[in-house]
């Protein structure tokens, strides 16, 4: 996901280089994000709230993963996590873990 830059914009319409800033801008996400996500041990259907999810990111797509805590049988979930599922559970709110190799 690449990060998007904005620049502010003077009432001539160009930019002053003071007030240019780099790095990404925090967007507001509502409270009210859910997440749709199923349990394979009950087989029970249900929608989560951002903060009931973990998304891990690694460095290969078998240590990208995401996880949850079945509401209705309590067994621990984890799931594979593609490119367009961190892009949903980023923009989402999701409280993320970025894993590194140790040397």
């Amino acid at each position: 996901m690449n990060p998007t830059y904005l620049m502010p914009v003077a009432v001539t319409g160009v930019a002053s280089p003071a007030a240019v800033r780099t790095g990404p801008v925090p967007v507001p996400v509502p409270a009210a994000v859910r997440f749709r996500a199923a349990c394979p041990d009950c087989r029970g259907r249900f929608e989560l709230a951002a903060g009931a999810l973990r998304l891990a990111i690694g460095a290969t797509s078998r240590t990208t993963f995401y996880t949850f805590t079945c509401p209705e049988c309590a067994a621990p979930v984890r799931k594979p996590a593609g490119e367009r599922i961190i892009e949903l559970l980023t923009g989402g709110g999701v409280r993320t873990l970025r894993l590194h190799a140790t040397p």
